[in-house]
């Protein structure tokens, strides 16, 4: 490959590097956006970021998800000579040059995130055909893994290298990548027993030290299963068994697997690798199997005083773990509800991802259950989904229920919501605490507060942004009606929890100037903790425009 400044990107470049210039944008990286002045010119909009002597030029396009503008070409321009920066590496070290210097490193590193990525979505495109042929199409958990594996083709709606996976070979992500859809075997470790805190009854296919030819420490030591890559970063104390044992399928979060013998028992277990930026550590901390249980009882406390969701809104059990104190000795053992066997289980992180068909699965689903009519679809998927969040908002709780943690189960004549992983809510207790007072002992001290603020910025970023604002961004040829959905269906929301709860969310969302917005690269790799000031780098933000007001589209 010759000169990236002389030698245009392939296609899969361009499509990373415009993603990732719109992320930096967003995201006001070295003042991308606020220090930047519109410059018109003759093929549209600019933006010229003065960087003293020189500048350097974007082109734009009005855009107002997250951002007033995104990027409308793959390129930076160097206003002194008319260079052309047109491959990730050139333009990320014109910028790094613009940070400060302790900021730099993490420049490097986000280059390293797009050079897997790249080569990811490569494999992807190269892979296609061989993976689709694959694919059947069931009902169940089990037939729905298969939606997993298309929403991991798929990138996601922020993070522009979300497809990208630290440090695994192409080997790696063909053995065990949910893109792949691959089945593998479980490896064991035998720990001693009185290092492992359990919680909960075990699946009764759980081996035991027989089964995995270790006898002789039968009364000593006890089995937690090991993913297979991170066997070679196991600490010491541990013996691990030679036989692999229970065969998985990976989901799409790819730490946590589904049991071939039983689709309905997932396990979550630590990886020692990173996704969504360098310091999101795949790893599983003690604390957060604590938060998990918790905040699964809260929500069941909550749907005890609230009856209308108790056959709409599903929750998978996550009381069950074990861990031994240590961040790669830990499995959470995750049940689904019975009764899914004759529905379509489907993430919502799947919807905008292409089928095997060439379509968008949303418009193979709409055809199915509602008619072919992908916005009856959304209507009925948001309507129930606000209801539920609004609901929690009373209570001071919000959810950091993204389109990973979110699937839709549909059968003919209904629409329910399956929901997973509690670990990580935001509480305010002053309003919990009205309605049912605890104690609530999260692990975590940043999940309880005293004030709405962090409610309805987690409401804002996950609920809003991610689970329904993106799909009107990314079905354009239905974003008006989208946003107009979107609005009523909020705005019904709001009106039906009444109180100050709704006028807070009133102020802070339908009627607010700027939203937040999650600022993942420069909080999960170009910045330090302490340089970000990041408590939690999931929620870490800037300000974008306010596309629920009725003049906040650009569409």
């Amino acid at each position: 490959m010759g000169d990236p400044a002389v030698t245009g990107p392939d296609s899969s470049e361009a499509e990373l590097l415009t993603r990732v210039l719109s992320a930096l944008l967003r995201e006001d990286v070295v003042g991308l956006r606020t220090r930047s002045t519109p410059v018109h010119q003759q093929d549209g909009p600019w933006l010229r970021l003065s960087t003293g002597p020189d500048a350097l030029l974007l082109p734009v396009a009005e855009d107002g998800f997250q951002c007033v503008y995104a990027a409308r070409r793959p390129v930076l321009v160097r206003e002194s000579d008319g260079l052309e920066l047109t491959s990730y590496e050139s333009v990320l070290a014109a910028l790094r040059e613009l940070a400060d210097p302790e900021d730099r490193g993490g420049f490097d590193a986000f280059a390293e995130e797009c050079r897997q990525t790249l080569a990811t979505v490569r494999l992807h495109a190269a892979t296609r055909a061989e993976v689709m042929a694959r694919l059947t199409d069931e009902p169940g958990l089990g037939g729905g893994l298969v939606y997993d594996t298309l929403a991991a083709r798929h990138d996601h709606p922020v993070y522009p290298t979300a497809r990208g996976r630290s440090g695994l070979t192409e080997q790696q992500l063909r053995a065990y990548a949910p893109e792949f859809g691959p089945r593998f075997a479980l490896r064991w470790l035998a720990v001693p027993r009185g290092e492992v805190t359990l919680a909960g009854k075990l699946p009764e296919f759980w081996p035991t030290l027989d089964t995995l030819g270790l006898p002789r420490l039968r009364d000593t030591h006890v089995t937690l299963p090991v993913h297979p890559l991170t066997v070679g970063a196991l600490p010491a104390g541990t013996v691990l068994a030679d036989r692999a044992c229970l065969d998985v399928v990976p989901t799409l979060s790819m730490r946590t697997v589904a049991t071939v013998a039983d689709p309905s028992v997932h396990l979550k277990l630590p990886l020692a690798t990173a996704s969504l930026g360098l310091r999101n550590k795949r790893t599983i901390k003690p604390g957060t199997l604590v938060d998990g249980a918790v905040g699964q009882r809260l929500l069941e406390a909550v749907i005890a005083r609230e009856p209308r969701f108790r056959e709409t809104v599903l929750h998978a059990d996550e009381t069950t773990y074990a861990h031994a104190g240590h961040e790669l000795l830990a499995v959470l053992c995750r049940r689904y509800p019975a009764g899914l066997d004759d529905c379509t289980v489907v993430p919502l992180a799947a919807l905008l991802a292409e089928a095997p068909d060439g379509r968008l699965v949303i418009d193979g689903l709409a055809d199915r259950f509602y008619g072919g009519d992908p916005l009856a679809l959304l209507d009925a998927a948001l309507t129930l989904l606000f209801d539920w969040q609004t609901t929690l908002f009373g209570y001071g709780i919000a959810l950091e229920s993204h389109q990973q943690n979110v699937s839709l189960v549909l059968r003919p004549g209904g629409l329910r919501l399956l929901f997973k992983d509690n670990d990580g809510p935001r509480v305010n207790t002053a309003r919990l605490d009205a309605r049912l007072p605890g104690p609530w002992a999260f692990d975590d001290a940043r999940v309880l507060g005293t004030d709405d603020g962090p409610i309805a910025d987690v409401f804002t970023t996950i609920t809003v942004h991610l689970c329904a604002g993106a799909y009107a961004f990314g079905l354009p040829r239905y974003r008006r009606a989208l946003l107009d959905l979107v609005r009523a269906r909020l705005t019904e929301a709001v009106d039906r929890l009444g109180g100050d709860a709704a006028d807070v969310l009133r102020a802070h969302v339908l009627g607010a100037a700027e939203l937040p917005v999650k600022a993942m690269v420069s909080a999960g790799t170009l910045l330090s903790k302490e340089r970000s000031g990041a408590a939690d780098i999931n929620k870490h933000y800037t300000s974008g425009p306010n596309y629920l007001l009725p003049t906040g589209s650009s569409a």
